[in-house]
């Protein structure tokens, strides 16, 4: 009973309160409603557009200069830097191009804006003015085609050659294996069937019977020599995966069934980016941030979290199922020295069989 009393005051209150609304516009002045701008409308709306354009050039400003930081720092590949100068070349056409077209955008919509007496020019056509507008972009757009074309064959064109190290990453939900060809510069023939031989230790399915694969080396973390081209061979044991690699600028799918090819040349060892000066403040900015989260912590009673240290890192950039996000393998760039001693360390695959 209580309950229906309260419903019924609370549509006997809304009743009123919209009988009184009524009242009340029907008290006021009756103002024209109609769909045609007048003069205040137009010179409203150009201030707007005025105002919007302001708007989008400040926040553009501010976002270089707030987040700039964010961005990858230069390449550490040799092909990358090729990357790089066509990515800000189709940058600054591109912004130049918008800050211009946009601005007149504006800048005529409100010189131009409807006033009482006004009556608009026709203009039928203007040959120099379509010329314009149709031939610059050709040739602007032609000549970003033919050197995109130009850095894309470049760098995707892969040539086998006895100075390449050679290297074989094996993707899996969720983690990544690389396999290095051995001093024959050769790898084994492998194939998913033979996961489950050796008590299913044959991580990446190698042939025991190929020769060629007895000096192959399996490692879950990647080591790179700096100055020497590295020929990656890809395959995926399971879905559709994508070997990423931003500081190289290198991508490449990793596809079932079939092998992919991706080459490079590291330049720049893991030790010599992480005491460039753009790396320290990003590792300063990314620590301090982690302190404060670990007094968070701390005052829960968890155990905080660790200093983070710049690595290179090979991810996938395929959304391959839940645990997508955490598929990741430690990339370590060193001098040849470095690389061949850490090579001595390792265990072949005939070792393993034995």
């Amino acid at each position: 009973m209580t309950i229906l009393l309260t419903i019924t005051v609370l549509v006997l209150i809304s009743i009123s309160i919209w009988q009184i609304t009524k009242i009340f516009e029907l008290s006021q002045p009756k103002k024209v409603n109609t769909q045609v701008a007048d003069d205040d409308d137009n010179r409203w709306n150009g201030q707007l557009m005025f105002a919007f354009l302001i708007f989008i050039y400040g926040i553009t400003l501010f976002s270089f200069w707030k987040w700039g930081d964010v961005m990858l720092p230069s390449a550490s590949s040799e092909h990358g830097i090729e990357y790089d100068n066509l990515l800000w070349i189709s940058f600054a056409i591109i912004f130049f191009t918008q800050t211009i077209t946009q601005g007149l955008l504006h800048y005529f919509a409100y010189k131009y804006r409807g006033e009482k007496g006004k009556k608009a020019f026709f203009y039928a056509d203007n040959d120099r003015l379509e010329a314009i507008w149709t031939i610059i972009p050709v040739f602007v757009l032609a000549g970003l085609i033919l050197y995109g074309l130009y850095t894309w064959t470049d760098i995707m064109t892969v040539e086998e050659n006895e100075e390449a190290l050679v290297v074989e990453l094996y993707a899996q939900q969720f983690n990544w294996k690389a396999r290095y060809a051995g001093d024959d510069g050769v790898l084994g023939d492998a194939n998913v069937r033979f996961l489950q031989d050796f008590e299913g230790k044959n991580l990446v399915g190698i042939d025991a019977t190929d020769p060629n694969g007895f000096d192959d080396v399996v490692v879950q973390e990647l080591h790179l020599p700096a100055g020497r081209e590295v020929i990656f061979k890809m395959r995926s044991q399971d879905v559709l995966h994508s070997a990423f690699m931003p500081h190289f600028r290198a991508q490449m799918n990793c596809v079932p069934g079939m092998i992919t090819e991706f080459a490079f040349t590291p330049t720049v060892t893991t030790e010599e980016i992480r005491l460039t000066d753009a790396m320290r403040a990003k590792v300063k900015k990314i620590n301090k941030i982690r302190r404060e989260n670990s007094e968070a912590l701390l005052a829960k009673g968890e155990e905080p979290l660790e200093p983070y240290v710049f690595d290179y890192l090979l991810l996938c950039n395929k959304i391959c199922g839940a645990s997508h996000y955490n598929m990741q393998m430690k990339i370590i760039v060193e001098t040849p020295q470095e690389f061949e001693k850490w090579m001595t360390d390792q265990q072949t695959f005939a070792e393993f069989i034995q």
